[in-house]
Formats: C-alpha cells, sequence, structure tokens
C-alpha cells in the first residue's frame, strides 16, 4: 500500500511540475499566437504586416522592453546564448542572404521560435528544419530577471486590453 501512495504521489508532482512548465510559456506564446498569421511588410512594425525585426519589437513592446529596430542592432543587445541554452524569449538570428545576419525570430521553446517570414508572414517554425538550422547564426538574451518572470507568466495583457476604455 505504502508503494502506491509512493507512486500516486510521485506522479502528481511530476504532473504538476509540467504543468507549471506548459504555463511558463503562456504570456510569450500568448502574444505571438495574437499575430500568428499577419503578413510580411518590409519595414512593418505592426499587425498591419511585421517584418521580422518589427515582429520581435511589436512582442517586446507588450512586456515594455526596448529593442533597436533592425536584426543587425538586435543581434548585439543583451547578452549571448548558445544554442543548447535557449530559453523562450531568447532572440535567434540567421544569416539568409549571404551577407550576415538578416533574419532573426524568438525562440518560444521546444525547439520552436516565431518569426515574420518574408514568404509566409509570422509563422512558428523549427529552429532544426534543415533551412534555418543551416543558417542560424547566433542567440542573444535581452531580457532576464523579472522583466522574465511578467514574459512568461500567465497573466499577460495585451497593448490592446491597456488601451480599452481610452
Amino acid at each position: 500500500m505504502r508503494k502506491v501512495v509512493v507512486s500516486l504521489l510521485s506522479a502528481v508532482l511530476l504532473f504538476a511540475a509540467a504543468g507549471s512548465v506548459s504555463a511558463a510559456q503562456t504570456d510569450l506564446r500568448k502574444a505571438v499566437n495574437e499575430v500568428v498569421g499577419t503578413p510580411y511588410k518590409w519595414g512593418g512594425t505592426t499587425v498591419a504586416g511585421f517584418d521580422c525585426s518589427g515582429f520581435i519589437l511589436h512582442i517586446f513592446n507588450q512586456f515594455n522592453v526596448k529593442l533597436p529596430r533592425t536584426s543587425k542592432s538586435q543581434a548585439l543587445a543583451g547578452m549571448k546564448v548558445a544554442r543548447e541554452d535557449l530559453r523562450p524569449g531568447d532572440l535567434v538570428f540567421f544569416n539568409t542572404d549571404g551577407r550576415g545576419i538578416s533574419h532573426a525570430g524568438i525562440y518560444i521553446g521546444g525547439g520552436e521560435f516565431a518569426h515574420s517570414s518574408s514568404s509566409r508572414g509570422v509563422q512558428i517554425s523549427k529552429i532544426s528544419e534543415t533551412y534555418y538550422d543551416k543558417r542560424y547564426v547566433t542567440a542573444r538574451r535581452v531580457i532576464s530577471g523579472e522583466d522574465y518572470t511578467v514574459m512568461v507568466n500567465d497573466e499577460h495583457v495585451s497593448d490592446d486590453s491597456h488601451n480599452e476604455g481610452k
């Protein structure tokens, strides 16, 4: 009987821990999911259309994190992160044109990143897809501490809700 109780308790703790990991990505994923499908627009920084760095600005502005405008500038912000140490909210950078950093996205966990593709608009892709894997350059951590906790909790409120009633 004691083994059964210990097993059940272990299972409950395991599922509770798994649930908190899932919830830890709710805010960032929610913000991303709100704009998945938005078309690509060169120079775009609004829901009418985003380029890759404009998409990043839009998401991070919701968490009051200010970043440079271009992907090349964003690749210099924060601190460098090894690919194996990526966590949700890290920025990932790619060389898609053969001339250095030319594309960027936001790592959202589970081997996935969100980005605004010039051919498909805002989407979620696997960082291990051959196209991105071959073109991966670096990653940067631009948010940590309390700001990171706010970004990954499950009580995120988008800019739209801040503007209601104004």
